[in-house]
């Protein structure tokens, strides 16, 4: 059939010169391009390498500069808690670096007095036991067989006094001996206290400046938000102070009070004692508060130890349900188990140290949470009722 005037008749594709097809040789051509490694291979195994070493550097400068690093927070702790103090003096016509420095000056005191009417205390009353260990003894086992018709022996307790006091000698004879190791200790110790102090009247006396010095380089929104968990964290901590504080005052006058009755030798150093040790120790605060008094109180007589032992329960329990919600309501108010769960992070992250600063940065981070993090109403169910005490028995008496 001819074709269409217009139409040519296709022609072939011509023939390379060396008689292969170009196809063959396009596909060549892909496959060296897939068989080459991508340009950004390289740089990405780069990157990943850069990033473990300065991850395991910067693990390294952390250990290396935890001591420092814990210091300052200490030190940032002290500024907040004296912050309140200090600015009382400003507004009242104070430059806050004499104001600082009268605020650790009256601190000091406070805590020197305390510590060495203690030391006193405690040194002249552990010297009397040791001396009339074996008389107060017997008088406890005279008034245990007395009060329970036990037939305890004296004999044998004497007898196995030898081996005690041989056991104890050995422990101070060590101690003893270690002596280099003790000064080193105290050494670090005043040294870091030094550093405390340092760094916490800088904190508090150039407080504003410092400051000014963090929000120039922030945008003024980042800076109010700064400016205002800076806040959150004086008030936090401020109140956490005063909560304590206050706690420590009613329990030293209710111990003072009671020891003064019941005639245990002390009563006003021991009443501080307890008082501070108890509130400002958490946990294990309680225990030792109480355990110096009932011991001094033995000395009266074993009748006056166990009464003394029922107050310092009594007491703890009226405190941890009556007076610590009420007063920390406004202050600090943190769940005991969730304050008993800070405790035991604190110690577990930072020794001691962490023990006093876990429940004020619980707080902090507590109210932090309440500022910045948005809340819904709950929808009624059974499960998340909280009934007011004694509802469920007014139910009951109204349905019968």
């Amino acid at each position: 059939m001819p074709q269409p005037p217009g139409d040519a008749e296709p022609r072939p594709d011509p023939v390379p010169p060396d008689g292969r097809d170009g196809d063959d040789g396009d596909n060549r051509s892909d496959g060296g391009d897939a068989a080459r490694m991508p340009p950004w291979l390289p740089k990405a195994f780069v990157l990943a390498g850069a990033v473990v070493v300065a991850f395991q550097a910067l693990t390294w400068l952390l250990q290396r500069l935890r001591d420092l690093l814990l210091l300052l927070l200490i030190s940032l702790f002290l500024a907040f808690a004296i912050e309140p103090a200090v600015n009382w003096l400003a507004r009242r016509g104070w430059r806050r670096g004499p104001a600082t420095a009268v605020t650790f000056l009256v601190v000091g005191v406070l805590v020197a007095a305390f510590l060495g009417g203690i030391a006193s205390v405690l040194f002249t009353q552990a010297n009397n036991l040791v001396e009339g260990f074996p008389g107060y003894a017997g008088q406890v086992i005279d008034w245990i067989n007395d009060t329970f018709g036990t037939e305890l022996s004296r004999e044998t307790l004497f007898e196995r006094l030898p081996a005690v006091s041989e056991s104890v000698s050995q422990h101070l004879s060590s101690l003893a001996t270690n002596v280099v190791g003790i000064g080193a200790t105290a050494f670090g110790v005043v040294f870091q206290t030094l550093g405390v102090l340092l760094f916490g009247f800088y904190l508090s006396a150039e407080g504003p400046q410092f400051r000014r010095a963090v929000c120039s380089v922030l945008p003024p929104h980042r800076q109010r938000e700064v400016l205002r968990a800076w806040e959150i964290a004086v008030d936090k901590t401020g109140g956490y102070i005063y909560s304590r504080g206050l706690l420590a005052l009613i329990s030293a006058i209710a111990h003072y009070i009671f020891m003064v009755v019941l005639g245990v030798p002390y009563a006003a150093v021991l009443a501080v004692w307890a008082g501070v040790v108890s509130q400002f120790i958490p946990a294990v605060g309680t225990y030792l508060a109480g355990a110096v008094p009932v011991l001094l109180a033995l000395t009266v007589a074993p009748s006056t130890a166990l009464w003394m032992l029922i107050f310092v329960v009594g007491y703890q329990q009226l405190e941890n349900y009556l007076l610590h919600p009420r007063i920390t309501a406004r202050t600090v108010d943190v769940h005991p188990a969730v304050a008993f769960g800070l405790i035991l992070a604190g110690a577990a992250v930072a020794g001691p140290v962490g023990v006093l600063l876990a429940v004020p940065l619980g707080a902090t981070l507590q109210a932090f949470a309440g500022a910045y993090v948005r809340r819904y109403d709950v929808e009624e169910h059974p499960l998340t009722e909280h009934p007011r005490p004694g509802a469920r028995w007014w139910k009951w008496l109204r349905r019968h």
